[in-house]
């Protein structure tokens, strides 16, 4: 097989701009962008023809959990099965979570989530959750970033008696993410309250999955994330809330970045798409099979999110791919607390997205672009190494058919799952090809990965200007963190 792949005749969509070129890729990144790159490329090149379709950098997925062990069991997708059915849909890298049980040590935990993301297909990285506190802990978050690029830290401010964090741990961690220059994550719920609403809901003998989202409304994701948000207003450290799920925390971001706070905002697919009346469905396992958190909202809220991502105050798109079969969801079957929680989509994030965001004129194909791969790739320091068509950069490619159409189902998806959050969906535009570091893996329809051929990627820290303010944030009133 030839090193060298000619991309001919398709538009390039980058972040920035649209444009009619080739694109000849070797040796695992892009060589030549525009007219010339077909005089450039040696005999032996293969050629995929393009014509009427999009070319776009491969999509960026920053929340995704592969192998997890969690709620008394493991998620059904490992990094291969699961980075497999990220090629199939056009994403080629995944950015996964290091989750320390409390008292664990942080480096423990991360070398055995690089053992398990050795089978990986496609290019990861993690974030690592900070899930306790201690000298210990604040020694190993030195070691992650300088020696191991993990530039981002998880905060869970839910999962009370589990890995939930207190405001004192999110105090420690954040002061010490400033003076590394890493970026704290948070996710946002109200962890007291859920579990307290939890016992209500069972006191009162709602039991089924429709009490999944009365235990988690909307009002406790928006008090945590305003708190998350305040705590790092004062430590002067930017701060990224992943799962954006309702207007009330969308609407914490937008008025702190209109304050000049960096703030950060991520939404997944299904919570665009997908309302709370799953949960009154009268089959149980269809019912407890979208139990996530936070969970799908009422009508209205989606309206909220595209807003925010049109507007600009919501950034990134992700899938909190989480897969837990129907077996396993049974666990919860007498009481909702114990289903285990997450959802899949990692396969289907953008075709959903371009279905529901550019065919609808909410998007543009460039806005696409910046909110499926580029912000990410910026956020976390992979840009431009990832998120971008350019020479130099990494061939990570889709090519997109905006008038190519798939139904989407558990039948023929590449998740080990048995259930699909977005079954008999139809969308309009899909991937017919997927290069990773210059091989096609997705030609077609038909999926060619190799378990292994991902690469972990270091992500630097973000610089001595974001490190130096640690000695001013303890003096000084609190000012725009540059970046």
């Amino acid at each position: 097989m030839s090193n060298y792949i000619l991309i001919k005749g398709g538009t390039v969509v980058n972040a920035d701009r649209e444009f009619r070129a080739d694109v000849l890729c070797g040796d695992g990144v892009i060589l030549a962008v525009g007219d010339d790159a077909a005089a450039q490329a040696p005999a032996g090149t293969e050629v995929i023809d393009a014509l009427g379709q999009y070319v776009m950098p491969g999509g960026i997925d920053p929340h995704t959990h592969m192998n997890f062990p969690f709620m008394g069991t493991v998620t059904v997708d490992d990094f291969y099965s699961g980075t497999s059915a990220a090629l199939a849909g056009g994403t080629t890298t995944i950015i996964d979570f290091v989750i320390p049980n409390p008292q664990q040590s942080l480096m423990e935990a991360y070398q055995q989530w690089r053992g398990w993301a050795e089978r990986a297909a496609c290019d990861y990285s993690f974030h690592v959750a900070i899930t306790w506190w201690s000298e210990a802990v604040h020694r190993d978050m030195g070691t992650l970033v300088r020696e191991e690029g993990i530039n981002s830290f998880k905060h869970f401010m839910a999962y009370k008696n589990a890995i939930m964090c207190d405001d004192e741990t999110l105090v420690n961690s954040f002061k010490r993410s400033l003076e590394l220059g890493a970026m704290p994550t948070v996710h946002a719920e109200n962890g007291e309250m859920v579990y307290l609403l939890q016992q209500d809901m069972v006191a009162k003998g709602i039991t089924g999955p429709e009490a999944h989202p009365l235990s988690r409304p909307t009002a406790v994701e928006g008090e945590a994330a305003q708190r998350a948000i305040a705590i790092a207003n004062v430590i002067n450290v930017p701060i990224y809330v992943v799962h954006v799920s309702c207007e009330e925390s969308a609407a914490a971001i937008a008025a702190a970045r209109a304050r000049g706070q960096r703030v950060y905002g991520e939404v997944l697919a299904g919570h665009l798409v997908i309302d709370d009346s799953v949960y009154r469905h009268p089959d149980y396992a269809f019912a407890a099979a979208h139990v996530m958190s936070p969970p799908f909202r009422p009508l209205g809220h989606q309206e909220a999110l595209w807003r925010g991502l049109q507007s600009g105050q919501l950034h990134t798109t992700a899938t909190d791919h989480c897969t837990f079969c129907e077996a396993q969801k049974a666990a919860g079957r007498d009481n909702f607390a114990k289903i285990p929680n997450g959802c899949g989509g990692v396969e289907e994030r953008l075709m959903v997205i371009w279905d529901a965001g550019v065919n609808t004129g909410r998007l543009t194909p460039s806005e696409f672009v910046a909110i499926t791969s580029t912000n990410t790739a910026q956020l976390f320091n992979l840009y431009p190494r990832k998120g971008r068509i350019d020479v130099g950069a990494d061939a990570d490619v889709v090519v997109w058919d905006p008038l190519g159409s798939k139904t989407l189902s558990a039948k023929t998806h590449h998740s080990k799952n048995d259930f699909n959050v977005f079954e008999g969906r139809t969308v309009k535009g899909i991937p017919t090809y997927t290069l990773s570091q210059g091989r096609i893996v997705w030609a077609d329809g038909q999926l060619r990965t190799v378990a292994g051929q991902g690469r972990y990627l270091k992500r630097p820290a973000f610089g001595a200007n974001f490190a130096a303010l640690a000695l001013r944030a303890s003096v000084n009133a609190p000012t725009a963190v540059a970046r």
